[in-house]
C-alpha cells in the first residue's frame, strides 16, 4: 500500500471525525479508510484514535501525527506553488477581507505580492462583516478577536496590535488627564457596540467603565476614530494608527488586555490554491508581521 495514502487517510480521519465523511473526502470507498487505518495502528504499534458511537477522536499519538502530516502537506503546497509560479504566470482577481485599520499594515504586502505577479488583480475589501470563505467570498481574510474556529478553515496566526486609550488635547483640557486605567469616573468614554466577555478588550470595558459614563456607541472603527478627533471622550485606537494624528494623547501605557490578535483565515479548498500560497510566501517574507505591531 502506498504509505503516503495510509497517513493522509488518519490525518482526514482525524480532522473530520467519522469514516463516511473521510471517504467521501478522499473519493475511496469505507473499508479502504478502515483498512489503512488498521494497516497503520498495526505498523505503528500504537491506537492512533479512541472510537466510539459518535465517531473517531485521535489520541495523543494521532494529534502527533496529524500536526506532522498537516505541516508536510503545507511544504508540498508550497513547492507546488513556487514550481508552477515558474511556469504558469498568476492571473485574474485575488480577494481579502480585514477591517479598515490593518490597511497600512497589509497594503504593503499586496503591493509586493502585485509587482510580483502583475497580472492579479487584487480586491481588497475593508469591512465589518464576516466574509464567507465557503461561498468565494474572499480568498484570505484577516479575523481580528478571538481564534477562529469553523471546522472548514485553516487559521494562521498574522500579528498583534497594541491597542490603548487616547483623548484629544481639546477633551483634556476640558476634563482634564485621567489618573489611571481603572479609574475614569467623570470621565466620558466611546465604547464599542455589542460588547462579547469572551473578547479581552471588551471584558475590561465591562469592568471598568459605567455604563452612564458611556457618550457614545458604534461598531464601527472609523465611527470611533471620527468621534476621538472630534474630543467626544476618552476611546480606544490602534497606536498605529493614532500616531498619525498629534492631537491624539496616549493616556496610559496599554495593558496585555489591550492587545489584539489577527488571524489569517482561508477556506481548507483554497488554502494551497497558487494564489494563497503565493500571497502567503510574500507574507512570510516580511518577517515584521510576525510580531506585535505597535
Amino acid at each position: 500500500m502506498d504509505r503516503w495514502q495510509i497517513v493522509r487517510t488518519a490525518h482526514y480521519l482525524a480532522k473530520l471525525g467519522t469514516i463516511s465523511a473521510t471517504a467521501h473526502e478522499l473519493g475511496v470507498h469505507r473499508a479502504t479508510v478502515l483498512r489503512h487505518i488498521d494497516a497503520l495502528e498495526e505498523e505503528l504499534g500504537v491506537n492512533l484514535f479512541q472510537r466510539h458511537a459518535r465517531g473517531y477522536i485521535p489520541t495523543e499519538a494521532g494529534k502527533d501525527l496529524m500536526q506532522v502530516v498537516s505541516a508536510t502537506e503545507d511544504h508540498i503546497g508550497q513547492l507546488v506553488a513556487r514550481l508552477k509560479q515558474k511556469t504558469e504566470p498568476l492571473s485574474g482577481e485575488f480577494i481579502i477581507t480585514s477591517l479598515a485599520p490593518l490597511a497600512s499594515v497589509l497594503i504593503p504586502i499586496l503591493k509586493t505580492y502585485q509587482e510580483l505577479h502583475p497580472a492579479v488583480q487584487v480586491q481588497y475589501l475593508t469591512s465589518e462583516k464576516l466574509f464567507r470563505l465557503e461561498f468565494g467570498e474572499a480568498h484570505v481574510a484577516v479575523r481580528t478577536g478571538p481564534k477562529p474556529d469553523l471546522p472548514d478553515n485553516v487559521v494562521i496566526p498574522f500579528a498583534t496590535h497594541r491597542i490603548s486609550l487616547f483623548a484629544h488635547t481639546d477633551y483634556l483640557a476640558r476634563y482634564g488627564h485621567p489618573t489611571e486605567p481603572g479609574n475614569l469616573e467623570g470621565h466620558k468614554f466611546i465604547s464599542f457596540a455589542d460588547l462579547v466577555p469572551r473578547v479581552p478588550i471588551h471584558k475590561w470595558i465591562l469592568s471598568h467603565i459605567r455604563e452612564r459614563d458611556i457618550a457614545l456607541k458604534s461598531n464601527d472603527g472609523q465611527v470611533i476614530k471620527q468621534a476621538l478627533l472630534d474630543a467626544l471622550g476618552i476611546g480606544f485606537m490602534f497606536q498605529h494608527e493614532a500616531k498619525k494624528h498629534a492631537q491624539l494623547v496616549e493616556l496610559f501605557p496599554p495593558l496585555k488586555d489591550w492587545e489584539v490578535q489577527h488571524w489569517l483565515v482561508t477556506h481548507r479548498d483554497l488554502h494551497r490554491s497558487i494564489k494563497v500560497q503565493a500571497f502567503l510566501e510574500v507574507l512570510r517574507s516580511q518577517t515584521e508581521h510576525e510580531k506585535v505591531i505597535d
